[in-house]
């Protein structure tokens, strides 16, 4: 084989895109230093209404829900996350998430649409608590 078939060709220098990617990673690392509020229901009569069914059984049971809540402040989807021993008190818990209304969840200044993990207590002898949300961060949704 003949060298002379092969040639060197020398590679362009790639500064532009380096800076342009450099500068963009640095812009978007930026925006994570921005605090996160978790959005906080608003204060008010509880939408969760303990099942019917257990009021004779005295039960009580906490189920840990999911909800997302839009930059509106409404709750457009739940699942459960840590279901209650009583399936009835899960269907109780998601059919009150919907009811909820909620001021937002911020990050630094701008609302944003979030997920929030949202325990719900139920007890016969008082109403549902809620507990306090806690935002999420999305990579850890399934």
């Amino acid at each position: 084989m003949s060298s002379s078939r092969f040639r060197s060709v020398q590679r362009p220098r790639l500064r532009f895109p380096v800076i342009a990617t450099v500068l963009l990673m640095a812009a978007c690392g930026g925006a994570s230093d921005e605090p996160v509020e978790p959005p906080t229901p608003f204060p008010g009569r509880s939408p969760f209404l303990y099942p019917e069914e257990l009021v004779d059984a005295d039960a009580e049971g906490e189920t840990v829900l999911m909800v997302h809540v839009t930059t509106a402040g409404v709750v457009d989807s739940a699942y459960v996350l840590e279901p209650a021993l009583w399936s009835v008190f899960d269907s109780a818990a998601l059919a009150g998430a919907k009811e909820l209304r909620f001021s937002p969840g911020r990050k630094g200044t701008r609302r944003v649409a979030m997920w929030a993990r949202l325990p719900v207590r139920f007890a016969a002898d008082t109403a549902a608590v809620m507990g306090l949300t806690t935002p999420v961060p999305a990579e850890s949704i399934r």
